[in-house]
């Protein structure tokens, strides 16, 4: 299953990029995105929980066997999800490219 026409929310975007480097869990993975976001995006618990459910049924993370003492789900980005993510970053860089040379007033912008 490969990525949708949609562009990625905050919430899709931080939980797939907080999985690129491995295995985590939600609250992990909560922690994590207020981490890389410096405090601007928080992911609350009924968010994690449905954005996970949802990019389960997407095929871009898999839920891994919880171990017997462990109560915590354990997610994994599949292949799919990872092109998802890289795809959304090159996305990103376009506009975020496009945005500055728009206001820095690069040659595009002279008539």
């Amino acid at each position: 299953m490969g990525r949708s026409a949609e562009p990625l929310t905050e919430s899709y975007f931080y939980i797939l990029l907080c999985l690129y480097r491995g295995p985590n869990h939600g609250y992990g993975i909560m922690r994590q995105t207020l981490a890389l976001s410096e405090g601007h995006v928080h992911i609350g618990s009924g968010t994690m929980y449905g954005a996970t459910s949802n990019m389960m049924k997407k095929g871009w993370i898999e839920e891994l066997p919880k171990p017997d003492a462990d109560r915590r789900r354990l997610y994994r980005l599949t292949d799919a999800g990872r092109q998802v993510l890289l795809d959304e970053a090159a996305r990103l860089r376009y506009l975020a490219a496009a945005a500055a040379n728009v206001i820095e007033g690069g040659k595009e912008n002279e008539e």
